[in-house]
C-alpha cells in the first residue's frame, strides 16, 4: 500500500475541461496525473488532476495558458 502523502488536487465541472488539463500538462512538463475525484470533494465531473502541492504554481499557469476552466483547488492527504 502507498504512503499518503500532501497532494494538490484540483477539479473540472466537465470530463472534457480535465482531460484538456491532462494534455496540456504532459505535453509542458507540469507535473501530476488524473484521478479519480476523491470523495472528501464533490465535484461536476469526477475527475481531478493530482499534482504536488510545491506544483500549485505550475498547475495554475498551465490552466491559464491552456484556458482551461478549474472548479477548485485543494490541499488534501492522499
Amino acid at each position: 500500500m502507498r504512503e499518503k502523502q500532501l497532494r494538490l488536487v484540483v477539479t473540472f465541472s466537465t470530463a472534457t475541461a480535465a482531460m484538456a488539463m491532462e494534455r496540456y500538462c504532459l505535453d509542458n512538463g507540469v507535473p501530476g496525473r488524473l484521478i479519480p475525484t476523491p470523495r472528501q470533494i464533490t465535484a461536476d465531473c469526477g475527475l481531478a488532476w493530482s499534482a504536488p502541492p510545491e506544483a500549485e504554481t505550475s498547475v495554475l499557469e498551465a490552466a491559464a495558458k491552456g484556458r482551461i476552466a478549474l472548479t477548485a483547488m485543494v490541499q488534501l492527504i492522499l
